[in-house]
């Protein structure tokens, strides 16, 4: 939610009006189409969450709080790392190999590569120095591990909601001219198509909808968030989590979301799951509704009712106000406690479940 402010000081500053970071909106029979769905609201002309008086409350709370100075001059609780976090660049042929097994690298934040049945998937993926639309706020912590050139083909891009430590323009302009396909929520359509992307390239799905593709099903599930690019298009686009299958392989990807009912609907309807790529990083009290808490993503772990969890959403970019390692601190004592398959691979460690998952707390030896 702090993100927000971030973005309004850049803006501020640069008076980018109409800048291409935003990338365009739905418009015209495209808008009309998203209209009809029973998760956008008429009245208020744009998209809602399943209890959409929420954001009231963060609102009240954020005008009570007066976050600035300590976001900007505050730096005495650790909100970076003081050296480079440990990682490994991982062997992409091994990756790529045949298995029976799903594997996973972790990019840091929720940046994920998947190798699922063959079929290799990136989520939410960035790969710019910055997680706004001006270079030099939100500055990633170290450069990526893997050089977007180095990436294997990608049969798959799929994103969470249109923010931007999540949709990244020049990322997704990298495959303009690749044969990948992107699967988004609602309206994020037509920001790919403003970058370039063609629209036979692009599904769109509403909460529940699912898309098959190359033996893969694609669902789009509830999440408990909001979107924007600008001050000027506040959920215009929807926001969701997905899951992803492969035969009986199973996994789900939480995108930003705070907590509510929906993780036990989604592991009723779809579950259970392999993994659970679940967020735990760049959280607040103030905006509770909008991110899960450390103390909530236990409970949101069992709801889904997986079988192994990878905590996203940390270890990359500063967005809040909690020291830089909390979140890996804070799952590892909670996963402890409620007795969680917890998996925690250094940015770039390729984890492959069944066979090959072993992980550290490698952030350890990074704050002693």
């Amino acid at each position: 939610m702090f993100f927000s402010s971030i973005l309004l000081v850049a803006l501020l500053l640069i008076g980018l009006s109409s800048c291409s970071q935003f990338g365009q909106l739905p418009s015209g029979r495209h808008l009309q189409k998203i209209k009809k769905s029973n998760n956008f609201s008429k009245e208020k002309e744009q998209f809602v969450n399943r209890r959409p008086n929420l954001f009231d409350k963060i609102r009240k709370r954020m005008e009570a709080e007066s976050l600035w100075y300590d976001f900007f001059f505050g730096g005495g609780n650790q909100r970076t790392p003081k050296e480079k976090l440990p990682e490994v660049v991982p062997n992409l042929q091994d990756f790529l190999k045949k298995s029976d097994h799903i594997k996973v690298i972790w990019l840091g934040h929720s940046t994920l590569l998947i190798n699922l049945g063959g079929k290799v998937l990136l989520l939410d993926p960035i790969f710019s120095g910055a997680a706004s639309p001006v270079p030099f706020v939100v500055r990633r912590f170290q450069p990526p591990v893997v050089k977007l050139k180095d990436l294997p083909h990608i049969d798959y891009v799929v994103i969470s909601h249109d923010h931007y430590d999540h949709l990244d323009r020049d990322t997704v302009k990298y495959f303009r001219d690749k044969q990948t396909l992107f699967l988004v929520p609602l309206g994020v359509g037509a920001r790919l198509k403003g970058w370039g992307i063609k629209k036979e390239k692009i599904t769109e799905l509403d909460w529940w909808e699912n898309f098959k593709s190359g033996g893969l099903t694609f669902t789009a599930t509830p999440a408990q968030h909001f979107s924007g690019r600008s001050l000027f298009d506040r959920n215009k686009t929807l926001w969701a989590g997905w899951v992803i299958e492969k035969g009986a392989q199973k996994v789900f990807f939480s995108g930003d979301t705070g907590f509510d009912s929906h993780f036990k609907d989604i592991g009723k309807k779809l579950g259970p799951f392999d993994i659970a790529f679940l967020e735990n990083g760049q959280y607040n009290v103030l905006w509770r509704e909008a991110h899960l808490l450390p103390k909530e993503v236990p409970q949101a772990f069992f709801d889904v009712n997986a079988k192994y969890l990878i905590p996203i959403h940390w270890a990359m970019f500063e967005i809040a106000l909690h020291p830089w390692y909390e979140p890996g601190e804070k799952i590892k004592i909670n996963a402890k406690e409620k007795g969680i398959n917890l998996l925690t691979p250094k940015i770039g460690q390729m984890i492959e479940l069944g066979k090959n998952q072993k992980t550290t707390f490698w952030w350890e030896s990074l704050i002693k």
